[in-house]
């Protein structure tokens, strides 16, 4: 049995199923993109939930795992060589994760290169856009009457839903006909924008009929539906 006892982070979190890939995260954008994947590609895992309202992410337990205190973070037992591997960052989780299960990646190495380049457009643009975009529209950015901040982000989050629906223009997925992780990263965020932040009509959702039409089936995937759930 695969001995995880050399990670602090199993005394706060025990595995139950040590041989099982540990996933330590909450259902935020970023937290479902690795749940998503995981859903997808039916590797077996055991999820732990870091809970925000505990100050779970700034605990010496999970930060040993992810110093940069973010969620999601993964500790798979049966990293390369054998060997545990530690990983942080939903990015670098979702390309791992993809070339170790040979799934929602091409193996062309152009296609490759081209699936991560929009994972990056994601997790440089739409997901910090996005977010900061959520925070003044529907947190603190209402108590000050200076709308200056709000409506850069609005702007900016325009301009990258337009990126994006052009890129799905005739095809269904981001990249072509596909299904990838370019998908799991960038989707999540769009359905965040819309549904909890409250921002589809600030931004105009309805002028970008692909990306509409490209969420809608993202959300029908099975594995979509659950992952989106996990950690409950």
């Amino acid at each position: 049995m695969t001995d995880l006892n050399a990670f602090p982070i199993n005394e706060k979190w025990p595995a139950k199923h040590p041989e099982y890939l540990q996933l330590y995260s909450l259902p935020t954008p970023n937290g479902v993109k690795i749940s998503i994947m995981l859903e997808e590609i039916g590797l077996p895992y055991e999820a732990h939930k870091v809970a925000f309202d505990k100050n779970d992410q700034m605990t010496p337990a999970f930060m040993s795992l992810s110093p940069n205190n973010k969620i999601p973070a993964i500790l798979d037992p049966n990293g390369p060589g054998g060997k545990p591997l530690p990983l942080f960052e939903s990015g670098a989780i979702l390309i791992y994760l993809a070339e170790k299960s040979g799934q929602l990646m091409s193996s062309d190495p152009a296609k490759r290169y081209h699936t991560i380049q929009w994972v990056m457009f994601q997790m440089g643009g739409i997901g910090p856009m996005f977010g900061q975009l959520g925070f003044f529209h529907k947190f603190a950015g209402k108590e000050f009457e200076d709308k200056r901040p709000r409506d850069r982000y609005v702007n900016e989050a325009k301009r990258l839903l337009g990126v994006l629906n052009t890129q799905l223009e005739g095809h269904d997925w981001v990249m072509g006909d596909e299904y990838s992780i370019a998908d799991i990263a960038i989707f999540p965020w769009v359905r965040a924008l819309v549904g909890f932040y409250e921002a589809g009509d600030l931004v105009g959702i309805s002028d970008f009929p692909n990306v509409l039409r490209s969420l809608d089936l993202f959300l029908a995937r099975p594995a979509v539906e659950k992952g989106l759930k996990i950690p409950s």
